[in-house]
């Protein structure tokens, strides 16, 4: 072996042993692994012996049935089969089989918003309705139903695994009924002795959708395994179909979060996701298109196990999506454990969710940035405002419109004078393109001179364009996401938040990326689009609009209309209203400033007066920004 094989042998031992210690897993990690096969084992355990015990359950029913005192054998098979039973509970539950042989209890809570059914087993919300809302098909409007799951998870120190929606809580209380400001305290308590028991705490206010839910640990640390020094929390909610849109459901329906400290996020509603938590958590949301239950701790959650994760069933209607998470509880080992949360289960109404000061109210989609801001700031306390004096949703978004117009008109107005400008010197900038048609660069330098000399900023027309575009693109994300149109009708749409339908195509047929049905809001709104953008580039068009690119304006002068035909088809109708009436007043605007407010032979004469004054030195800064790009093309600017 010579020495360079003998130098590379060593390098690739190196390497390879490097690698093995970098990627070696960790002391905790090791301790992680070893925690969950013995969690598996213990489960197989358990599967093993509950298969054993069913099979001599069998062959205790076959040999008494076989007796020929009938009565007496099937007395007999009874008390076998009693004290099977209770063995067999015993044997899954431990310390609290007694628990497992209670019958299930179903508790009624009504409150001025709520109807909540409380069940014994698991001392859980089993169903929850909100009063003040029905279904799109005016049904009750179940917010969650009985295949929720909600539960806590341990094992015992004889490695029995505990489900506690598998066992009966008793209850301190009745049906009943709470109003207004009162509250009450309900406890639902997993008795093992009068020294050991788990409680569960419920404080329900009459007015109020957040619900206090405290869960007491008394003496546990006697019973539950304390080695992994953590409780574990699964909840688990298929979301009703509640709405007239099943796709907006289930683009909207999502799982919400906010870490300790940070910003407020989400897993994804687009796809079907899982992830695991990377820091303690303060509270999750299973978000809906209009309404959401969210756990909110008192402290945070912690991030070890946990994880969440969305699910879609394309086969079914019944259920939008199912949403699942699992949240840890971290224990002490003391004998008294207390972990306090907050259970909202209600509307996703901007006020009411801020009110907590939790930031819930981010799981509405106002949009980022600075078009959530003008929702914020501006849209929501309007629309708010005007919702006081009682007036139809339509009525509403109306005045709403010519609102932010009249703000805007400023802004509007010098567009269009802009744009007469450009007008003004449209025969100047015909012949600068066709003295220099063959040279582009002496052209620019001309135009350049132009409007130097001129005073015009032909760029001024587009800075009031991207000042309105926030307001715009707010609005967008508004009107789908106010769950005050939910349900509002104007004129022929039945629900504001989602499509109107003048004509439905017959079943089975759709056209591809149209729809099924045929939304008269949007068909006025493209048509109004149509009529706007014609008149607009008649009124601004210039020399340097002309040619190939004009003919490309024009073509997308009809395309755009089409587009938007396909896009909002099935988007919310008060959004389609609302941009067909924001087109209509902007035509109007440009009619009446066109007609009474711009007069081109005044402008004509100021730019002439313009000409005339003595050359400045000092350059504007559209002029430096004009001749520094000049100079990057190559453009020597203009002399003085």
């Amino acid at each position: 072996m010579d020495r360079n094989t003998f130098i590379g042998l060593i390098l690739i031992g190196a390497i390879i042993i490097g690698f093995s210690i970098f990627n070696a897993p960790s002391e905790a990690e090791i301790a992680a692994q070893k925690r969950r096969a013995d969690s598996i084992a213990r489960v197989e355990a358990e599967e093993n012996k509950i298969a054993a015990e069913r099979a001599a359950i069998e062959k205790r029913e076959a040999e008494v049935l076989k007796t020929p005192e009938t009565t007496s054998s099937v007395d007999t098979l009874v008390s076998v089969n009693d004290s099977i039973q209770d063995q067999q509970a015993l044997s899954l539950y431990g310390p609290f089989a007694k628990a497992a042989a209670k019958q299930e209890q179903e508790f009624m809570v009504e409150t001025e918003l709520l109807q909540l059914t409380f069940s014994s087993k698991g001392g859980r919300i089993k169903e929850a309705i909100l009063k003040d809302y029905l279904t799109y098909d005016q049904e009750p409007l179940v917010l969650f139903d009985s295949t929720t799951k909600f539960n806590l998870n341990f094992f015992t120190r004889d490695n029995k695994n505990i489900y506690t929606d598998e066992l009966n809580f008793s209850a301190d209380f009745d049906d009943i009924r709470i109003s207004g400001e009162d509250q009450r305290k309900l406890t639902f308590t997993l008795e093992v002795s009068d020294e050991q028991y788990i409680e569960y705490i419920y404080t329900i206010k009459g007015n109020d959708y957040l619900i206090d839910f405290d869960i007491n640990l008394v003496g546990m640390d006697q019973l539950v395994d304390m080695r992994s020094g953590e409780l574990y929390l699964n909840w688990v909610m298929n979301t009703p179909n509640q709405e007239k849109s099943l796709k907006q459901q289930r683009d909207a329906t999502n799982i919400y979060y906010k870490y300790k400290g940070e910003d407020v996020d989400d897993l994804g509603a687009m796809s079907d996701e899982k992830e695991d938590y990377e820091a303690s958590i303060k509270w999750v949301s299973f978000k809906q298109q209009f309404f959401n239950m969210a756990l909110i701790a008192d402290e945070t959650f912690d991030k070890s196990r946990g994880f969440m994760q969305t699910e879609t069933d394309e086969g079914t209607t019944e259920y939008v999506k199912t949403l699942t998470t699992a949240l840890t509880i971290p224990l002490s080992g003391n004998r008294v454990e207390n972990f306090g949360m907050g259970m909202y289960i209600g509307p996703n109404h901007y006020k009411t969710l801020k009110s907590y000061d939790a930031d819930l109210e981010e799981i509405i989609d106002l949009g980022w940035g600075i078009f959530g801001w003008v929702n914020q700031i501006a849209v929501i306390p309007v629309f708010n405002y005007l919702d006081h004096f009682d007036l139809s949703y339509g009525i509403i978004i109306l005045i709403l419109t010519i609102l932010l117009k009249l703000v805007l008109s400023p802004i509007t107005y010098k567009t269009y004078m802009s744009g007469a400008k450009m007008r003004v010197l449209k025969p100047e900038i015909n012949e600068i393109n066709e003295k220099h048609k063959d040279d582009a660069m002496k052209k620019q330098q001309a135009m350049m001179g132009l409007y130097k000399q001129t005073g015009v900023n032909p760029l001024s027309g587009c800075i009031p364009l991207l000042i309105q575009m926030p307001i715009l693109i707010a609005m967008f994300r508004f009107f789908p996401a106010s769950i005050e149109l939910r349900q509002e009708s104007f004129l022929w749409a039945d629900d504001l938040s989602t499509y109107d339908s003048i004509y439905n195509f017959p079943d089975g047929f759709s056209i591809p990326w149209y729809g099924d049905h045929v939304s008269l809001f949007t068909l006025l709104m493209a048509v109004s689009i149509m009529f706007y953008t014609k008149i607009n580039s008649s009124m601004s068009m210039t020399a340097t609009q002309e040619g190939p690119m004009a003919q490309q304006m024009k073509i997308m002068m009809y395309i755009m209309p089409v587009m938007m035909l396909f896009f909002f088809n099935s988007y919310s109708s008060g959004l389609s209203y609302y941009y067909f009436l924001a087109n209509i007043i902007s035509i109007l605007q440009t009619l009446l400033i066109r007609k009474v407010f711009i007069n081109e032979d005044a402008i004509r004469a100021k730019i002439e007066k313009n000409k005339k004054k003595p050359k400045s030195k000092k350059k504007s800064g559209f002029q430096k920004r004009l001749e520094e790009m000049a100079k990057q093309k190559g453009i020597e600017p203009p002399k003085r």
